[in-house]
């Protein structure tokens, strides 16, 4: 792994139905199992997991390629992945 640029944890935005108010803790090494959510893998790694807290419920769609420049939710970069 480049210690400047994480993993590519998947080439698609993953939706999630967040409840207002909650935190969720979205991966930005990459290397989660439970994508787009942190699942504790980045411990060997420079990167932190960074919180989402939702203002509204509803549908929101979370960048799993860790390029996006709306971290943690996805705009597009995935779409220039090589």
């Amino acid at each position: 792994m480049s210690m400047s640029e994480p993993d590519i944890g998947g080439r698609a935005p993953i939706a999630i139905e967040v409840e207002a108010g909650k935190s969720y803790w979205w991966c930005a090494c990459g290397r989660s199992k439970t994508q787009p959510l942190c699942d504790g893998s980045h411990k060997d790694t420079p990167f932190t997991p960074v919180e989402f807290k939702a203002e509204t419920g509803g549908k929101v769609f979370f960048c799993t390629c860790k390029r996006s420049a709306r971290k943690p939710t996805c705009d597009g970069s995935h779409k220039k992945l090589a």
